[in-house]
């Protein structure tokens, strides 16, 4: 396994493995990495003949400073753990390095509806950020997949409309969310959580998973109800929004019948730790 921090170094490296025609996985993070970024890692590995794994916690998409600041970061763990995985190649430049003078921010874009629902209404500025890095990533990196997992799917949605929108010649790949034991999603943010925090948050699964069970025996607006009471029945957890939404277009479902694929999205304050999760309905 290879480390570059250097644009210049790590293209010339591409240059190399492009040269003999070798197909490049591509998986984007943030570090703080867990099983959810090794099960991308280890689909990207059966996918491609390289692996590069990019570490660098994007200021950009961050409407919170605070947030910024109290990003979980561990680089020698996750080094650990891409070693471990056989990943080939990490990228973790820092922030001088990707949004140097000649990116600017010329890969901005009108994203539509997609982009002002859920986490686009709650975390302004969050997806302009998200196209700025990955539109800059995929130009440096060209790759010819890359991962992403579905616990972000309205980041995902984004992520695709951006490609086909600018023409990247690039496969996004799709997998599944990666959970605890206790049906938890796996997430960066997770190591923020004390012990009992992280039990807590398990509640948030289990509503989703309840909604999946029983969405065709409710309205959608009280089903929604339903599941906002019980996560925060407790008094230990607050939702930021609970919504139920097509798929493709990520607009509120207020008719079942009018929708091919439906997904269940939340948000959700735990120990003052804002953790998102979703799962399919239809």
């Amino acid at each position: 396994m290879v480390i570059f921090s250097k644009v210049k170094e790590f293209s010339a490296q591409l240059d190399t493995i492009k040269s003999v025609h070798k197909k490049i996985g591509f998986v984007p993070t943030m570090g703080a990495l867990h099983q959810g970024h090794v099960s991308l890692v280890n689909r990207a590995k059966k996918e491609n003949d390289i692996v590069v794994v990019s570490i660098f916690v994007n200021p950009t998409q961050f409407n919170n400073p605070d947030d910024l600041k109290n990003y979980p970061r561990t680089p020698k763990e996750d080094q650990k753990l891409l070693k471990e995985n056989n990943a080939d190649i990490i990228f973790s430049p820092n922030v001088e390095e990707i949004y140097n003078s000649d990116s600017g921010k010329r890969n901005e874009l009108e994203l539509g509806k997609i982009a002002v629902v859920m986490e686009g209404a709650h975390r302004p500025g969050h997806f302009s950020g998200v196209v700025q890095i990955v539109s800059r990533l995929f130009e440096i990196v060209e790759p010819q997949k890359a991962y992403f997992g579905e616990k972000d799917f309205q980041q995902l949605a984004i992520i695709r409309f951006m490609v086909n929108k600018i023409g990247f010649p690039v496969e996004i790949v799709a997998c599944h969310t990666i959970r605890e034991k206790s049906g938890l999603a796996m997430s960066s943010r997770n190591l923020k959580l004390s012990k009992n925090g992280l039990q807590d948050a398990s509640e948030i699964s289990k509503t989703l998973f309840f909604v999946k069970e029983n969405w065709e025996k409710f309205q959608p607006d009280v089903i929604i109800q339903k599941a906002i009471a019980t996560i925060e029945s407790s008094g230990k957890l607050k939702v930021e929004y609970f919504e139920i939404a097509d798929e493709e277009t990520l607009q509120p479902v207020n008719d079942w019948s009018l929708h091919k694929h439906i997904r269940c999205f939340a948000a959700v304050y735990c120990e003052n730790v804002r953790l998102i999760d979703n799962i399919q309905l239809l």
